[in-house]
């Protein structure tokens, strides 16, 4: 090969000239009539030339590539801003890759899917929004299988699942070949570096690995910047420790000794009100501990709302204080039931404290519960005797070593339920001891025995008081003992119950006396002249001073179906009379008398009476009405 030639061709490789300026020296050696021995030596120096400067294009590429990693790796060990490099990374993957966009998209733990965190050279801002479902679209693809994935055509490829919103966005973007590969952390794909171009291209192993080496410094970024987070979180931290470390200290050694302050108070013997007298003079403010119903033991903190048993319930549920406006609050629970309540309006927030002071007030309760249950059930053993065993000997003395004298008055109380029995026969066994009385629980009903007369108001306020207790309706039926067994006295007292049930008053309290004409098939004493007497009484009496016949003309009245001339006629009486004499009866039986419910009553007890006074006149002389 003559030396004018390879000067050309090195002419050519140092201006870098096209592939197609390489067949210049052909093409002129042609036209000069070249031998074909020549024009072959020429080829033959041509295809050399061409290796070559593949081979310098390479090492350019190369160079270029190692330039930008160093300059990239430079960035990582000035780290600054996590976004500042991740736009480099994309920036100099989108030049190196020669691409008309790149981008980057990082897993959402949260969501469980992609979205966009970084692009370069994007025009559409539903593309810049798009989020890749792990498996959907190529990104998608690569982000759960952690493999690169490349496509000549994006819409011609079926190798992975398209979806509408995907394909839609990256038609709007123009794109058709895209390059992608992981962004990994050790095992864990954290996201996707991609390059994509808007015609067709394919990508060759070289762009891959580079694309793949720019992932990795991307992935460490993100890590680096997340290691340098948690480390400033941590030196935060020490910093608040430090200044904490001497309070928590503090709050603990006052909080020890509050806690040594209650137990000795305990062990002495001391209550409630003493444990929340060590909890003000330590923490100041006011204190109010509550029940298991919400009603107060010790103190007051003024009228509370809706909001502080809510709190309440929060503070069990959590086994801490709660905090609502200016009120701790610290609830204590057994068995899902609470115990007790500490309510403490004070500045000083040491909740160590009155989480402790709450604890020792439930073993106060819960000893104080245990104490009420083992006499509860002697006194309810007790008040079973007495009803099933009125006989046996022993049970006056039983009754007086629990303070209960038998031979006093007495109402029995029996109530019916449909509430929690634990809850039932612990509000009855409470209203025995504290009015030394006695109680049992039997089936769907508890029994109170109780010092007392009257027995329809203690009726109406024990099933008040229960149903409260139990938040469901509790019906009771009531008899005063007098000098009956007390088994008799129960047996009526639960036939007034199941009247009172039967008649549609659930949830209300009477005796017999109560429950009128009901009362005389309910009763044991059948008292019939207490029922005539309390229905038309007032009637009876006036006839009894006044020589008139109101009880007759009355009779005579209900006689004839409430006709007052057809009660004149049978009277032989006028009937401006019958009217005049209705009047005072209105008068003397009050309102309402005609109702049916009453009307009914006093035609019952019209005829007791007259069953009872046979020799009674129907018609007297002149009436002074």
């Amino acid at each position: 090969m003559d030396g004018p030639v390879v000067i050309k061709f090195l002419e050519l490789l140092a201006r870098e000239a096209s592939a197609v300026e390489f067949e210049g020296p052909i093409i002129e050696a042609r036209a000069a009539g070249a031998d074909p021995a020549a024009i072959e030596e020429l080829e033959r120096a041509k295809v050399q030339a061409l290796k070559v400067r593949d081979l310098l294009k390479r090492r350019a590429r190369r160079e270029a590539e190692l330039s930008a990693l160093y300059d990239t790796a430079g960035d990582l060990a000035a780290l600054r801003d996590l976004d500042a490099v991740l736009e480099a990374i994309v920036h100099r993957a989108r030049q190196l890759l020669a691409t008309d966009i790149a981008y980057m998209t990082l897993h959402d733990p949260e969501r469980g899917d992609t979205y966009m965190r970084v692009t370069d050279g994007s025009i559409s801002a539903k593309f810049r929004a798009l989020r890749l479902a792990m498996g959907a679209g190529l990104g998608g693809l690569v982000a759960q299988t952690a493999v690169p994935y490349a496509t000549a055509d994006y819409f011609a490829d079926a190798r992975f699942r398209h979806k509408d919103d995907i394909d839609e966005a990256v038609r709007e973007e123009g794109l058709v070949a895209i390059l992608g590969v992981p962004l990994r952390l050790g095992q864990r794909v954290i996201g996707v570096l991609m390059a994509a171009n808007r015609s067709a291209r394919p990508f060759h192993q070289e762009e891959v690995s580079l694309l793949a080496s720019l992932a990795a410094h991307a992935a460490v970024a993100i890590d680096n910047a997340r290691l340098l987070q948690e480390t400033r979180n941590a030196l935060e931290e020490l910093s608040h420790a430090h200044r904490t470390v001497r309070e928590h200290g503090e709050a603990v050694e006052r909080a020890a000794m509050a806690h040594d302050r209650m137990t000795s108070l305990v062990l002495r013997g001391g209550g409630i009100e003493d444990v929340a007298a060590v909890v003000t003079d330590v923490l100041g403010g006011s204190l109010a501990v509550l029940d298991d119903l919400g009603r107060p033991i010790s103190g007051d903190v003024g009228e509370l709302d809706a909001g502080v048993f809510e709190a309440a319930q929060a503070s069990r549920a959590l086994g801490r204080t709660v905090r609502r406006g200016d009120l701790l609050i610290a609830s204590v629970d057994v068995g899902g039931e609470p115990l007790c309540t500490l309510i403490l309006r004070s500045d000083d927030a040491d909740e160590r404290i009155l989480e402790r002071a709450a604890l020792v007030c439930a073993l106060l309760l819960l000893f104080r519960r245990s104490v009420a249950e083992a006499e509860g059930r002697v006194r309810g053993e007790l008040l079973d005797d007495l009803i099933s065993r009125p006989g046996s000997p022993g049970l006056a003395d039983r009754a007086r070593r629990l303070g209960v004298d038998l031979g006093a008055p007495h109402v029995v109380v029996v109530l019916k339920h449909g509430g929690q029995r634990e809850r039932a026969a612990f509000w009855a066994s409470s209203q025995a001891t504290m009015r030394h009385g006695l109680a049992a629980g039997r089936g769907e009903e508890v029994v109170l025995l109780l010092p007392g007369r009257n027995a329809g108001a203690v009726a109406q306020r024990a099933a008040a008081e229960l149903s409260a207790s139990l938040h469901t309706s509790a019906t009771a039926g009531a008899c005063d003992v007098g000098g009956r067994e007390v088994a008799a006295a129960y047996q009526e007292a639960r036939r007034c119950a199941e009247a009172l049930i039967a008649l549609g008053r659930a949830g209300d309290g009477a005796s017999a006396a109560e429950l009128g004409f009901v009362g005389l098939l309910v009763g044991d004493g059948r008292d019939v002249r207490g029922f005539v007497r309390r229905v038309l009484g007032a009637v009876v009496d006036y006839d009894a001073r006044r020589g008139t016949a109101l009880v007759a003309t009355l009779a005579a009245y209900f006689g004839s179906g409430g006709s007052p001339s057809r009660t004149a006629e049978t009277m032989h009486i006028h009937v401006n009379t019958v009217t005049q004499r209705l009047d005072r009866i209105g008068k003397l039986l009050g309102d309402g008398w005609l109702e049916p419910e009453r009307a009914l009553e006093i035609q019952l007890a019209l005829r007791l009476h007259r069953l009872g006074h046979t020799s009674t006149p129907e018609t007297v002389g002149p009436d002074p009405i």
